[in-house]
Parts: structure tokens; sequence; C-alpha cells
């Protein structure tokens, strides 16, 4: 039986959800044998497999072009999307910005810290990606599982690939915040 390939990226975020996928510690050595761990942000591999992947999974929220990018591109290859943790399925704390905007929020980051030194400038360049309204993954694409909690516990990140794996679609209920 081939086992199914599973890719992962982040968008806007802290990688924390990543990290408490490092946190099933042995336990990645007993998903390796259920799924083929393709691309992801821990990996040599950065992008899906162009011919696609079985399972996709996003952390973090849309908060520029960019990622609005990586969104589509998992998303047109893979067969099953998970949004992983508070900020892919809600926006989580990078949201926050929504609330002064993003120019306000570059002001204050790159003009008016006080570690900022009087040569302070907003970076601008054709290269960056454009800021937008921070908002969830599914905002942007069609998601098949959320699993949401900041960062979700490896228990539950476990279950959900470990299910996927064999085939069967895991159920989060809720449960997911007991699963530790």
């Amino acid at each position: 039986m081939t086992k199914p390939k599973v890719a992962s990226d982040w968008l806007a975020g802290c990688a924390g959800c990543h990290m408490s996928f490092l946190d099933m510690d042995e336990r990645i050595i007993e998903l390796t044998k259920l799924v083929d761990l393709r691309a992801t942000p821990i990996t040599d591999l950065k992008e899906p497999d162009e011919e696609g992947v079985d399972v996709g999974i996003l952390e973090g929220g849309i908060s520029n072009t960019y990622n609005e990018e990586v969104a589509i591109r998992m998303r047109e290859r893979c067969k099953i999307l998970v949004a992983l943790g508070d900020c892919a399925v809600f926006g989580g704390v990078p949201a926050m910005r929504n609330f002064p905007g993003a120019e306000a929020a570059l002001q204050r980051a790159y003009i008016e810290t006080e570690s900022t030194d009087e040569t302070g400038m907003i970076p601008n360049d054709p290269e960056l990606a454009a800021s937008v309204h921070v908002r969830p993954v599914s905002d942007i694409v069609k998601v098949d599982i959320f699993l949401p909690g900041c960062a979700p516990s490896a228990d539950a990140i476990f279950y959900v690939l470990s299910e996927l794996a064999q085939g069967r679609m895991p159920t989060v209920d809720g449960e997911y915040n007991n699963w530790h």
C-alpha cells in the first residue's frame, strides 16, 4: 500500500503549530511509517509536490498577497486541506493587526519603536508582498478539516494525521483541548 503524501506550510503566525507537531517526539517515527512526509518548513523540501499530495496542512492566517498564493497553491496540490491552529482557523493573534490597520502597525514597528533610530523606514520594494486584511485560510480556499488551538496539542495533530493516513476522516469537535 502506498503511504499518503503529506505537505505543510506556514503563513502569518508564530510557527507554534509546527513546534507542536515536533512535540510528538518519537511518535513522529510512528507517523512516518504511515505517511510520506514531504514538503514542510521543517524539511528540505519547501513546496508541495507539483503532482500533488494527499494531505496539505496550513498553519497561520492570511496577512499578505504571498500568503494568499501559498494557500491557493496548497489547495490546488492537495486532496484534503487541514487548517492547523487558531491563526489558520480564525485569523488568531495576527488578526489583531486589523484593528489599527496594516499601515499603522508598520508605522509602529518600523518608525515609532523606542529602538528605532532616525533612519527607520517602512520597507518598500516591489518584491515584497502587499499587506491585506488578516483572515483565516478558509476565506481564501476551501478547508476540509479545522483543527483549532494555540497551538493544537501534539496528541490532536497526531490523531488527525494518523486518522487521515488510515483513510478515515477525523472528528474534531472541541475535545482537542483534552488530548494532552
